[in-house]
């Protein structure tokens, strides 16, 4: 039962690197491409608008096909997009590496995580996705730091073409030893699926997930030219600081994993909580590397605490159809980040980058008022 959610918790790491390592080397890929930072920044717009507005209806109808085969021919799909990447010679040509990527990442993470839920039961959802989730969290552990100090090294194109060698690599690995595993149940319809829709609670749950995402990446997005540009780091002192930022994730996965369980909502406010101490005070401790570290450090842990206990919510939100509503997740999540990547871009272009804390930290209060709403309504959801 445990070697399948790790291999997919494997394949997960190359698939949210191939997402997230982009943050670390936008300097570097706007210095190369001849474009502004704010504009390399459109490349994470238009990965996360891509998932947002097709991760759904990829889900839903790719639920039916067999697990292995399509997990394997998705990360072959990112080996190739990985490749385009490494020799784009242009910020067009980066952008469509970009956008195949984002086709299969909705479907491969509510698919995997669906499929992590049906092994362990949905009592153990969250415990069973933060295994899954670990996979995420090495990704900002390992995968982006280490993407940062090999640009620093050998130029970004190198993290890109690694990152195709193990996408491969994983490709090979579910082949040899994941096994086979059905898709849906035929009972369970397109239609079905999307009349999940028709609930007010659901959609708040969505619009709650874009709220928290936009407030993470309008500042997370651009935090590697935050540190180069107001802290005076090199690449290679970057590049350990976003080591250090993702390192302490794996204790935000650990708590989140364990609250989504007992208080999805509840858990939601506490983290948001937490992580607007962490978001405004960065700048005002960048020269202080005490008050630097407790920052990243707070910010770091509500972070990837904040990925998983969303993701568990919508799934806890429609048992009926936890798949789906894990892409729906993602798909609010994704809306998020492009957004938050937009409004960033613009923040930095209108107020500087020290401006960049203070306004992610105003999405995610107003998502912690959302999510109290949301728990004043449930109780009338369940009595209707």
């Amino acid at each position: 039962m445990l070697l399948p959610i790790l291999l997919l918790s494997a394949a997960g790491f190359t698939v949210l690197t191939t997402e997230f390592i982009i943050v670390g080397l936008l300097p570097a890929i706007a210095r190369d491409l001849e474009v502004s930072v704010s504009q390399a920044g459109l490349l994470v717009t238009l990965f996360a608008f891509t998932v947002a507005a097709l991760g759904p209806f990829l889900t839903a109808y790719f639920a039916r096909f067999e697990r292995k085969r399509l997990f394997i021919g998705i990360l072959l799909m990112f080996a190739f997009a990985n490749t385009v990447a490494a020799l784009a010679p242009n910020i067009w040509l980066m952008a469509f590496a970009r956008l195949l990527p984002a086709l299969g990442l909705p479907v491969f993470w509510a698919l995997a995580s669906e499929t992590a839920v049906n092994i362990v039961g949905p009592e153990y959802a969250g415990r069973a996705i933060a295994k899954i989730g670990f996979g995420i969290v090495c990704a900002t552990v390992f995968g982006i730091p280490v993407g940062t100090l090999i640009s620093d090294a050998w130029g970004w194109r190198s993290a890109f073409a690694i990152l195709a060698v193990i996408a491969l690599a994983k490709a090979l690995l579910l082949w040899v030893y994941l096994p086979a595993v059905k898709g849906v149940k035929e009972g369970v319809t397109l239609r079905s699926q999307f009349g999940l829709l028709r609930s007010p609670l659901m959609i708040g749950h969505i619009v709650l997930s874009v709220l928290v995402f936009s407030g993470m990446f309008t500042a997370y997005t651009y935090l590697a030219d935050i540190l180069e540009r107001l802290a005076g780091f090199d690449g290679t002192l970057v590049g350990w600081c976003l080591m250090g930022f993702g390192a302490v994730g794996l204790i935000g996965n650990s708590l989140g994993g364990r609250m989504v369980d007992r208080h999805p909502l509840i858990a939601s406010m506490v983290f948001c909580a937490f992580m607007i101490g962490g978001m405004v005070a960065l700048v005002p401790s960048i020269h202080s590397t005490l008050g630097l570290a407790a920052a990243m450090g707070v910010w770091g842990v509500t972070q990837a605490a904040l990925f998983l206990v969303s993701h568990v919510r919508l799934m806890k939100a429609a048992p009926q159809a936890p798949a789906f509503a894990a892409s729906l997740n993602i798909a609010g999540a994704n809306l998020g980040i492009g957004l938050g990547a937009l409004f960033g871009g613009h923040v930095i272009d209108t107020y500087g980058l020290g401006s960049l804390g203070f306004a992610g930290a105003g999405f995610i209060l107003v998502s912690i008022i959302l999510a109290s709403l949301l728990m004043a309504m449930k109780p009338r959801a369940a009595c209707a």
